[in-house]
């Protein structure tokens, strides 16, 4: 499953230019993960193999930041319910909502006794998820761990550890660069 995602991945969504970052940081490369979740047989690849990398957590909810997150937790909120597993999903915005309740986590409520798990896409430094996760401090909610579908390797597990949060992935960049 993993090799079939990684080469579908390749094919589909990484670029081989210059490009700037999210981080402000300029590289030589990008993975634009988006390109394969959105479509039926990458969520489900993403789905079933971060099931089976949080499975044994137990988890009560999985979500993160928006855009990268959103299918990603759609995806494996259905898997889980497939596997009769109720799993709260919620994103995180960049900011409250202006209107309605003014949210800045959507989704299901989550309350202190959650078993939180992160994802997202991709990870640079770790910025978005260090977001989220600071959002989640000023809830005193915990979060047992965050994943991503592909880590850069620049920092974000090291930033993410100084929160107490180890960082897991699925891929790193040294799995689509010849070196």
């Amino acid at each position: 499953m993993r090799n079939k995602l990684l080469k579908i991945l390749k094919k589909e969504a990484l670029f081989k230019e210059k490009i700037k970052l999210s981080s402000g940081k300029i590289s030589n490369f990008y993975i634009d993960v988006r390109r394969v979740s959105l479509s039926s047989q990458g969520i489900y690849l993403i789905s079933q193999i971060i099931w089976d990398m949080i499975k044994k957590d137990n988890p009560t909810a999985i979500g993160g930041p928006t855009l990268g997150a959103d299918p990603i937790v759609a995806g494996v909120c259905f898997l889980a319910n497939q596997k009769g597993k109720n799993l709260k999903g919620f994103i995180v915005r960049k900011e409250p909502k202006k209107h309605g309740r003014q949210n800045l986590i959507e989704g299901k409520e989550l309350s202190k006794k959650d078993r939180i798990i992160l994802v997202d896409d991709v990870a640079t430094t770790g910025s978005s998820l260090i977001n989220a996760i600071s959002v989640f401090y000023e809830y005193k909610l915990k979060v047992l761990k965050a994943i991503v579908v592909v880590d850069r390797e620049e920092g974000a597990k090291e930033s993410l550890e100084k929160l107490k949060c180890p960082l897991d992935h699925i891929f790193t960049k040294r799995d689509f660069l010849e070196y």
